[in-house]
């Protein structure tokens, strides 16, 4: 009696009847085999933009050494003044981070281009390919801004607070990181430039334009707080204008013109409301529009 047999099937074919059973399934049901991005991949990416753009570099050098070189101008003048012309309300911290105000707008362009840069190129497009969850994606810009903003500014306050009071020190007028609210001055700076930084990312996002998310930045930042000093102190209004508010985390000395303004940490939490205010706007109307 004949017995039926199985064809012989060529060895390479077995091995390659899996994938062809996979590719014959449906999109939906079809394994990815690296998984899906997430949020790590998300922050490496974003990283690995930031750092291979020259202006990021340029950007947080001119950051340091305007920060600093402001820092040591400011300890210079203060030095060769009259101690009787300094007064009691004589802040040598704030004075050595005076840089800190120039600093700001460095750092919130900087966050202003670290967006608009993608939109101007067309490669916010790739990028929304590669990670379509669009909350991800900026989230991790927004971490990876932070962070790049939190270390630089570290160096530039710390910087900047050395280089003061070292010229400072010889006149007496200096002040040490063991001194009461010093320390929280200093590393005050860092957090006031991280904040200004995410204060850009979010008005690049609303607007995706370079000059018009700048010129913003700028009204913000200055223009407001110029206004304001024009209005009567009575009316309260520069106790909630940016500036006046971040900057009351790098004083430790309340000065005459303190006399409205909100206390250390209540004022950079009214700065970084800006900020949140900012960055939530921005992501709102990144997942509403198109790219």
């Amino acid at each position: 009696m004949a017995t039926a047999t199985t064809p012989a099937v060529p060895a390479g074919t077995r091995a390659q009847q899996p994938a062809a059973t996979r590719a014959q399934q449906p999109a939906g049901t079809r394994a990815r085999p690296g998984g899906r991005a997430g949020f790590a991949c998300a922050v490496r990416s974003e990283f690995t933009k930031i750092a291979s753009v020259r202006s990021t570099y340029w950007s947080l050098m001119t950051l340091i050494v305007v920060t600093i070189g402001i820092g040591a101008a400011a300890g210079t003048s203060a030095a060769h003044s009259n101690p009787g012309q300094l007064g009691a309300s004589f802040d040598p911290t704030q004075t050595s981070l005076y840089g800190l105000v120039l600093g700001q707008l460095i750092i919130a362009v900087l966050g202003v281009l670290t967006v608009t840069s993608e939109y101007s190129t067309g490669m916010i497009r790739t990028s929304l390919t590669s990670m379509p969850r669009r909350g991800t994606m900026f989230a991790a810009k927004a971490v990876v801004l932070a962070a790049v903003a939190l270390g630089t500014g570290l160096v530039a306050s710390f910087g900047a607070f050395f280089a003061g009071q070292g010229l400072m020190a010889g006149h007496h007028i200096g002040a040490t990181l063991g001194q009461p609210h010093v320390l929280r001055a200093v590393i005050g700076g860092a957090l006031f430039l991280t904040a200004s930084g995410l204060l850009g990312l979010g008005l690049g996002l609303i607007l995706r334009s370079a000059a018009a998310a700048i010129s913003a930045a700028v009204g913000l930042l200055f223009v407001l707080f110029i206004l304001a000093a024009q209005l009567p102190s009575s009316w309260y209004v520069s106790t909630w204008v940016p500036l006046n508010a971040g900057s009351q985390i790098w004083q430790t000395v309340p000065s005459a013109a303190s006399t409205h303004m909100l206390s250390a940490w209540a004022g950079f939490a009214v700065f970084s409301g800006y900020a949140a205010v900012a960055i939530i706007g921005g992501l709102i109307l990144f997942r509403k529009r198109d790219a």
